[in-house]
């Protein structure tokens, strides 16, 4: 399953140059995450009312090119794997106009109990939708 969404470039996106900064980046990349887990039917705010905190655990980031002021920008979200205790995102930002490579990055995310255990392996609710996704 691959969950894709568009954002236009906006002022406080970009720095004096007119170009995005790269921390921008990442907030776009953490929407495309919470939207696909909503798809998926796991809201964020309902895990962590089950105990399920999903914090990222490493981020690799790959930036291709830069876009700029008033660029449309796509944004993929998918499963790229899953192990039963982790579970890696494949993201993409790409040029809504010309489908450029923006950002290519890999995410990986575990889950935690509220006061901040880790658990031995995925919750059964979520590692199922991980494992279907691989499908």
């Amino acid at each position: 399953m691959k969950h894709t969404f568009e954002q236009k470039v906006y002022y406080a996106d970009t720095d004096a140059y007119g170009v995005v900064w790269h921390g921008a980046y990442l907030r776009w990349l953490e929407m495309g995450r919470v939207m696909w887990c909503e798809e998926t039917g796991n809201n964020l705010i309902d895990l962590k009312n089950n105990d399920i905190v999903l914090p990222v655990t490493n981020i690799n980031i790959r930036y291709k090119a830069s876009a700029r002021l008033d660029d449309y920008v796509v944004i993929t979200t998918q499963i790229e794997k899953f192990n039963g205790f982790c579970v890696t995102f494949r993201q993409q930002i790409l040029s809504k106009d010309t489908g450029k490579i923006f950002i290519d990055a890999a995410v990986d995310v575990v889950a935690i109990h509220e006061d901040g255990k880790l658990y031995r392996k995925m919750p059964a609710q979520l590692a199922e939708v991980f494992e279907r996704a691989l499908l």
